[in-house]
């Protein structure tokens, strides 16, 4: 019998139209082994209790469950779909010395969509209408309502803070939001979460671009917040340098994606953005956005989808999920392969893609195999678009607009990766803000480890002990 991945695990859980399957979970459960040193909990960068939430869906207490969710993560709903658990919590696990490692993100997500089918007022555990403590004196504000944000502010206001998030565009989640396909993260499931963080008091004001319609020091001295974190992400595409990215059919990633999950593209002309794609698409990268560009392609109606990348298979970054359901669903692989330029025609629309084949050397700063071009190789590809999945910087606008905050060559904020901490006394960052384009559990952590500095350090400024 063939070792059966992740996905099948997933699907265990999670099958077309036959609800919820307590019993399956349970059994899933009991295989954890209730570790005296839970090393599964390190490996979460929100730290969920995990042995204790498995235990109680073994004992059939979803309730108990739920509530260890999230008062550990105010997005277990998103987390138990997008996070890559199997290369932190699941790959920790002991199971692994013999077995497969206990499923702990299938059975967060179960629990977590067990929670959205019960009457928010009969969720158990902390009231999901007021904050957990009493109400502090002090006001926090959050700049972006991505993960990060929406996780400190989920954080701050569970310790009692009032909390405003401010978002540049119409609608908060960030990149949860514009930059994750509906067919991997539902909107409803989004939309639900953050209704949960304005039930527990958390205000969201959308269309404020922080550096432009307010600054950093209005935040303080006219509005009156006692502490800023900056949770902004990377949204700032980058490009290759190549000749030809200035033709018709080139996108990044990020405008491709947010055409498409915030705009509405594939309902034009009924929506107001078009976006123009013929039959043959590549996607530059191997990340999880490059999946999720090729395989929105298609299902825009791109009859090819075609990943090209400059290293192996095995130096992908992609979840091993994301990348069963590429192949599942058509998409060619172009591995070992450095595009070199696009190519176009006399109207300048995209005709190809030169490549060039390579080899791999030596690590580099990485830790991944440095690819070296063969001589003699280069090679065109057939194409009508071009995608550039190959990351992201900050926008540097927040930046030109607020002294004090220090950044790295790249643009982003210079933070402390315990506390969140800047240059700039009680202004904090976290998430790709700080780390350029990362995970969305990885902003979560971020989150959550700044505010618990804000707490700690307006307690101290208050000279009180919580």
């Amino acid at each position: 019998m063939p070792e059966r991945t992740p996905l099948d695990r997933v699907r265990d859980f999670f099958e077309v139209n036959e609800g919820y399957r307590l019993d399956h979970a349970a059994f899933e459960a009991e295989r954890c082994l209730r570790c005296q040193d839970p090393v599964c909990i390190e490996g979460c960068p929100v730290n969920i209790p995990i042995p204790d939430f498995i235990h109680a869906i073994a004992a059939h207490n979803m309730p108990e469950a739920a509530r260890l969710l999230r008062t550990a993560n105010p997005l277990p709903a998103i987390c138990g779909r997008v996070c890559p658990q199997e290369v932190q919590c699941e790959m920790l696990c002991h199971m692994t010395n013999r077995f497969r490692p206990v499923a702990i993100g299938a059975l967060e997500r179960f629990v977590a969509d067990w929670e959205r089918d019960q009457p928010v007022e009969q969720i158990s555990g902390e009231s999901t209408d007021k904050p957990a403590r009493p109400a502090r004196k002090e006001k926090v504000a959050v700049i972006g309502a991505g993960p990060a944000g929406l996780v400190c502010a989920g954080e701050l206001a569970r310790l009692g803070y009032s909390v405003t998030v401010y978002e540049g565009l119409h609608a908060p989640g960030g990149v949860l939001r514009y930059g994750i396909p509906e067919f991997r993260l539902p909107k409803d499931i989004l939309d639900w979460e953050i209704d949960m963080l304005k039930r527990s008091g958390v205000e969201i004001v959308c269309n404020v671009i922080i550096g432009k319609t307010l600054t950093l020091d209005q935040l303080f001295d006219e509005f009156g917040f006692s502490a800023v974190f900056i949770g902004s992400g990377a949204g700032l595409p980058q490009f290759l340098g190549i000749p030809g990215e200035n033709l018709n059919g080139v996108l990044s990633a990020n405008e491709f994606l947010t055409r498409i999950n915030l705009m509405r593209a594939y309902a034009f002309p009924e929506s107001d953005t078009p976006l123009h794609l013929g039959k043959r698409v590549a996607v530059i990268g191997a990340g999880n956005t490059a999946m999720d560009a090729v395989r929105s392609s298609l299902r825009m109606g791109a009859e090819e989808g075609h990943i090209v990348y400059r290293r192996s298979e095995k130096e992908m970054t992609a979840r091993i999920e994301e990348h069963h359901h590429a192949i599942e669903e058509g998409v060619q692989f172009h591995w070992l392969t450095n595009p070199i330029e696009i190519l176009g025609d006399d109207e300048g629309w995209v005709t190809g893609l030169k490549c060039v084949r390579m080899e791999l050397g030596e690590p580099d700063e990485s830790g991944r195999a440095r690819p070296i071009p063969i001589p003699d190789s280069e090679f065109v590809l057939p194409m009508d678009n071009v995608v550039l999945a190959v990351g992201t910087t900050p926008n540097p606008l927040l930046v030109k607009s607020a002294a004090g905050l220090e950044t790295t060559p790249k643009g982003c904020f210079v933070a402390e990766e315990t506390s969140g901490r800047t240059t700039r006394r009680r202004v904090y960052a976290g998430g790709d803000a700080v780390t350029g384009a990362a995970t969305v559990i990885l902003a979560a952590g971020a989150g959550k480890r700044a505010a618990e500095a804000i707490h700690a350090d307006l307690n101290e400024d208050a000279g009180r002990e919580d």
